[in-house]
């Protein structure tokens, strides 16, 4: 299992171009990766809209969070062979009661969750072993007793890698935003489907608490982004 250790600071948002998978593919003019990028670089601190949905929340402790380092790109290693889970940003912040929260951001414009889970277990090789003990291990960070095969499993390892995260930097909460641009809110139906897993009913604009893993709280919730840095 890889990690990144050593990060280089972003002076503007075209460095975080250089941490993607694939940078000439996936920095353009409308898509999630740039439109993230300059939507959190032209801010001290959080957006406004990931400040109000935190400050506006039904939870004390972040009625005033500060976020204390901002990584893109942030690979978290998961159980088994294969990728990490490559976050779009990941936030170490802390929380009104001095309390560390450990955040990943999903940036989404139109651009969907990837596979669901069905489809990733027919993908390659079909469900090996390896598949198993992977779904297995998120299944198991996230606590729940059962996934639905409709789920998408960038929501599951995204959410898991807060959860990871916040065990590893002793956080007492861990929280996965999708941060979306898009102006028809694509993709928030799928969004609320994983949210149900939790007994949940999804709103926008909204942090839900989903579970309590232990010694760890974990949230989430779907931001509307300013659509002014589309055309960024």
């Amino acid at each position: 299992m890889s990690r990144q250790l050593i990060y280089i600071p972003a002076d503007s948002p075209d460095v975080w171009q250089s941490f993607l998978a694939e940078p000439a593919l996936q920095w353009k003019t409308g898509y999630s990766a740039r439109t993230l990028a300059h939507a959190w670089h032209a801010q001290t601190g959080f957006p406004k809209e990931v400040e109000r949905i935190l400050n506006q929340s039904d939870f004390a402790a972040f009625q005033r969070v500060t976020p204390l380092i901002m990584l893109p790109e942030y690979k978290v290693p998961l159980k088994g062979r294969g990728k990490d889970s490559q976050n779009d940003l990941f936030v170490l912040a802390k929380a009104d009661d001095n309390q560390l929260v450990s955040m990943t951001i999903e940036g989404k414009v139109e651009e969907s969750f990837g596979s669901t889970i069905h489809n990733w277990k027919q993908s390659g090789e079909g469900y090996t072993e390896n598949k198993r003990i992977r779904l297995e291990y998120l299944q198991e960070t996230l606590g729940l007793e059962a996934i639905h095969d409709s789920i998408y499993y960038q929501l599951l390892h995204r959410c898991a890698s807060a959860v990871i995260e916040a065990k590893r930097f002793n956080a007492r909460y861990a929280v996965m935003l999708v941060h979306s641009f898009s102006p028809q809110g694509s993709w928030f139906n799928e969004y609320a489907q994983f949210i149900a897993l939790y007994g949940q009913q999804a709103v926008k604009d909204k942090l839900f608490h989903l579970a309590s893993l232990g010694d760890v709280e974990l949230y989430s919730g779907w931001v509307t982004g300013n659509p002014k840095y589309l055309s960024f």
